[in-house]
């Protein structure tokens, strides 16, 4: 009875480890931990003014329709930074978005 106890103690221990990444030494051991911070927004005139600028220049380099994803890409920025960035050139009538929800400049 004790030997199955002890076996069923290993195989829990060696599942845990497996789940954790661990970085031991002799004298300590830590557990490695990641946490995913949310990105934050500011929507303020200047922002929303650097993100439509960033928008003008790739569709202005792409010279075709682009997707918003593709747009992120190019841009190197987030997607939501890019709606802010769209939002901004919809109201000057700056672009225009095509059939196959692809934005093009106007």
């Amino acid at each position: 009875m004790a030997e199955k106890t002890t076996k069923k103690a290993a195989a829990t221990k060696a599942a845990t480890e497996k789940k954790t990444a661990k970085s031991c030494t002799t004298k300590t051991c830590t557990t490695k931990t990641t946490s995913k911070k949310a990105a934050v927004i500011y929507v303020n005139a200047e922002n929303a003014g650097f993100r439509a600028g960033d928008v003008y220049q790739v569709l202005a380099a792409s010279e075709s329709a682009l997707s918003v994803a593709e747009i992120a890409k190019a841009a190197k920025v987030a997607v939501e930074d890019v709606y802010l960035g769209l939002g901004w050139l919809l109201k000057e009538g700056k672009i225009a978005s095509t059939e196959d929800n692809k934005i093009v400049l106007a």
